[in-house]
């Protein structure tokens, strides 16, 4: 019985090896998979790619396939899907400090405020803060922009009582921090991956079905004592975040 024939070539010496099991046998969209990624470094950020059927005749291969191999990469952030338009090359991945601390170069950084109330905290942000539930917070809900691509949505609540003026004084372009006249002394922040909710993913203009990276930060100052908690959702298929330990 001759040998099966070969649909893709491929290297053992990059990362097309990823992911393929021991037996060493590749799974058809996987080995698509990896043609597709040639592609979209041959095509560049923004081109459109090829139709479904048109990848059908190039790689001879199914729908099925096809389209396996495509969401896999639209859920890894390299493709983006318009609805009625087709499917993008996306750019790279916007790498965020896990505490950012100011601009990143080569990217203009936005915020887009929503909401901004004056409530009670209630009960789990009272424990948070070191209040009573009845204390007065602050909330203000911004959509995060990296350019004109909203990449995120943070949530903040603020202690009434370190900024009573806040709703007179609030200016959407200045930075928080700046307004309050007050720098955290330190902070504890958690990560973990999400999905969003229906409401999170319009505002973000995302898939619902897409991770999300959430991260919850409360901050403190010289005092000890707790002012502020941030709740922060971020694009997973358009973030990543590092982070420096030791010197």
């Amino acid at each position: 019985m001759p040998a099966p024939s070969r649909l893709f070539r491929l290297s053992a010496d990059g990362p097309v090896l990823d992911g393929i099991p021991e037996h060493g046998r590749v799974p058809r969209y996987y080995a698509v998979k990896v043609e597709l990624l040639a592609v979209i470094a041959e095509l560049g950020e923004g081109a459109v790619l090829p139709t479904e059927r048109e990848l059908c005749e190039r790689f001879e291969v199914s729908r099925a396939t096809v389209r396996q191999a495509v969401a896999e990469l639209v859920l890894e952030g390299r493709l983006s899907r318009r609805q009625g338009s087709g499917t993008y090359i996306a750019g790279p991945k916007l790498v965020q400090p896990l505490a950012p601390t100011g601009r990143r170069p080569g990217i203009r950084p936005g915020r887009t405020a929503i909401t901004l109330e004056r409530r009670p905290a209630g009960r789990a942000l009272a424990a948070d803060l070191r209040v009573t539930s009845d204390a007065e917070v602050f909330h203000l809900e911004r959509v995060l922009l990296a350019g004109d691509e909203r990449v995120g949505l943070e949530s903040t609540y603020l202690l009434a009582s370190r900024c009573p003026d806040l709703l007179e004084v609030f200016v959407p372009e200045q930075p928080l921090n700046e307004q309050l006249g007050v720098e955290p002394a330190g902070a504890e922040e958690r990560v973990e991956t999400v999905l969003a909710t229906p409401r999170e993913a319009l505002l973000i203009g995302t898939n619902p079905a897409l991770p999300m990276l959430l991260t919850h930060r409360i901050s403190w100052g010289p005092d000890g004592v707790p002012f502020e908690r941030v709740r922060s959702l971020y694009r997973g298929d358009r973030l990543s975040f590092t982070t420096r330990l030791g010197g």
